[in-house]
């Protein structure tokens, strides 16, 4: 089970700018009340993510099936996707495969994984330099239809399968979109394209555990079953509003708290590789979804924390420095692993050099741990907010119980900041603005808009 560690939040801990017991009993009620919130429209509207890991057993057997086939005909699954399409399936895939998985001999591996996550013109370039399309399944996923980023991509891909294969190049496109909407469910109607479904009520961000997520998994020969048993397990552990029962609502209150007293910047910093995108993650996933400029009664807030990725231990070496003796303006969540998959001892061979001696018989797990408790302490003693989240170890189980908290987490920290946790009209400003420089038809006024905006002095380009 995965333990949420506070102490070092609280004034007994760090001093001063630590809270007391009276601040946790006097946050009580607005966590209690933030829990029933969520939990009164949980699985409608938008919080439809809640309720997938129990309502995905029908979809996770076609799943299955199709990875298998997918395995079985094809040398590459490469997904086309942005935000929470590419993310997800990112962290989970470094999670739970070899660290090396695409450089290891076919027989020591399935498919290999590609995630395009992005439109510059020399990633896609080099992805098609290491790639024969005819060995290559692309997932496309957006449940729009209607993202530029990913429906390029569809594009130029869709062409060069045209040219390259001919008929049955549609074999080789999986989209992953709306069942009732937008451009891609039309377009895999029409080619007839294998196809998955995003719930209604689940956004990018929330959906690793739907077949946004869990296809490319599945493809990579990942536990997806225990992934959702992970999960319904946080989510059972979550099921009441006491703080002291439930450790998302209590990292939300925490982290709400520390807002308080203007704590503007969450530091997600995971002490193992494995689980360093979790923080790129993790980035989106609080900042898309806390960064608001008005709250849910009209008034304009400004909500939010800057999340940061860090990892240990390679930002010791730069980033802690910073943490530790910087400005008072951030909490940093450590993550740490108790059991390794696997382990290196330290060998001897420097008897002379006692500064260097002392390591060896050691084993780097000793070394890692050693580090993050010493990373915890610096933090201590200079009186910085810090919390850890621990696993016992990474395996399908755990991930899905470590994405579950966070989700969570995030749904009781927006209705403790009384905001739309799942909106993102930040993010559709620049899409409008993008459809209007292109010259997108219906977006002439915000084009107008743009063009009237103030031009850029010269003088300040150096």
């Amino acid at each position: 089970m995965l333990k949420f560690d506070f102490n070092n939040m609280m004034k007994k801990y760090i001093g001063a700018d630590g809270l007391t017991e009276q601040d946790l009993a006097a946050v009580a009620p607005e966590a209690e009340a933030a829990f029933g919130k969520f939990a009164a429209r949980r699985g409608t509207g938008m919080t439809e993510w809640a309720d997938l890991p129990y309502t995905q057993d029908a979809v996770v057997k076609d799943i299955l099936a199709c990875a298998a086939e997918v395995r079985e005909n094809f040398d590459n699954f490469v997904v086309l996707g942005i935000g929470g399409s590419a993310l997800g399936p990112i962290a989970v895939f470094t999670a739970l495969c070899h660290f090396r998985y695409n450089d290891l001999p076919a027989e020591k591996r399935g498919v290999k994984f590609f995630v395009e996550d992005n439109v510059d013109p020399e990633r896609m370039l080099a992805l098609l330099d290491v790639i024969d399309v005819r060995r290559t399944v692309f997932n496309v996923i957006t449940k729009s239809g209607a993202t530029s980023e990913t429906m390029s991509q569809y594009l130029i891909i869709a062409d060069i399968l045209k040219r390259e294969i001919g008929e049955g190049w549609q074999k080789h496109i999986i989209a992953t979109t709306s069942a009732k909407k937008g451009n891609l469910i039309k377009l895999a109607k029409k080619e007839g394209f294998r196809t998955f479904f995003i719930p209604d009520g689940v956004g990018g961000r929330f959906s690793e555990l739907c077949p946004v997520g869990l296809l490319p998994a599945a493809v990579l020969g990942i536990d997806i079953e225990g992934l959702l048993a992970g999960a319904a397990a946080m989510d059972k552990r979550c099921s009441e509003g006491d703080m002291g029962k439930n450790p998302a609502l209590a990292a939300a209150a925490l982290q709400y708290l520390a807002m308080k007293r203007g704590k503007n910047i969450s530091v997600m910093m995971p002490y193992a590789d494995s689980l360093k995108y979790m923080a790129d993650w993790y980035c989106q996933l609080w900042g898309e979804s806390l960064g608001k400029a008005v709250d849910l009664d009209g008034k304009t807030v400004h909500a939010g924390q800057t999340p940061v990725k860090s990892l240990g231990v390679t930002d010791q070496h730069s980033q802690v420095q910073l943490y530790t003796e910087g400005p008072f303006d951030k909490v940093v969540t450590i993550i740490g692993v108790e059991k390794f998959r696997g382990d290196v001892t330290i060998a001897e061979g420097a008897e002379e050099f006692p500064d260097v001696h002392f390591l060896s018989g050691h084993t780097m797990s000793e070394l890692i741990n050693t580090e993050r408790v010493a990373t915890e302490y610096a933090l201590t003693r200079s009186g910085h907010m810090n919390n850890t989240v621990m696993l016992p170890e990474v395996n399908a189980e755990s991930v899905g119980e470590l994405l579950m908290f966070f989700q969570l987490q995030t749904a009781y920290c927006g209705e403790l900041l009384n905001i739309d946790t799942f909106n993102q009209p930040g993010v559709e400003e620049g899409k409008n603005a993008t459809y209007a420089l292109f010259g997108r038809k219906g977006y002439e006024e915000k084009r107008a808009e743009l063009d009237a905006a103030p031009k850029k002095d010269a003088k300040y380009i150096l």
